[in-house]
């Protein structure tokens, strides 16, 4: 996710001084984290399901938290 978008989102959310990169490092560090969380715990269901492209799928999943 790009900061152009975390920046949308956040006004989404009600975050009423998301315009920029000026003081928003902890926005950025929680949005990577969450997002961190999120894509383990999708992996893990692609690992624990039934099925046969499963683990392949949690691989790919977990691959795109290394870009």
């Amino acid at each position: 996710m790009t900061k152009e978008e975390m920046i949308e989102l956040a006004k989404q959310a009600g975050w009423e001084y998301a315009h920029g990169d000026s003081g928003f490092e902890p926005l950025w560090t929680f949005a990577k984290l969450i997002a961190v969380k999120e894509r383990e715990e999708c992996a893990k269901m692609c690992d624990e399901s039934e099925y046969p492209d499963g683990s392949d799928l949690a691989h790919l999943i977990r691959a795109r938290g290394q870009e």
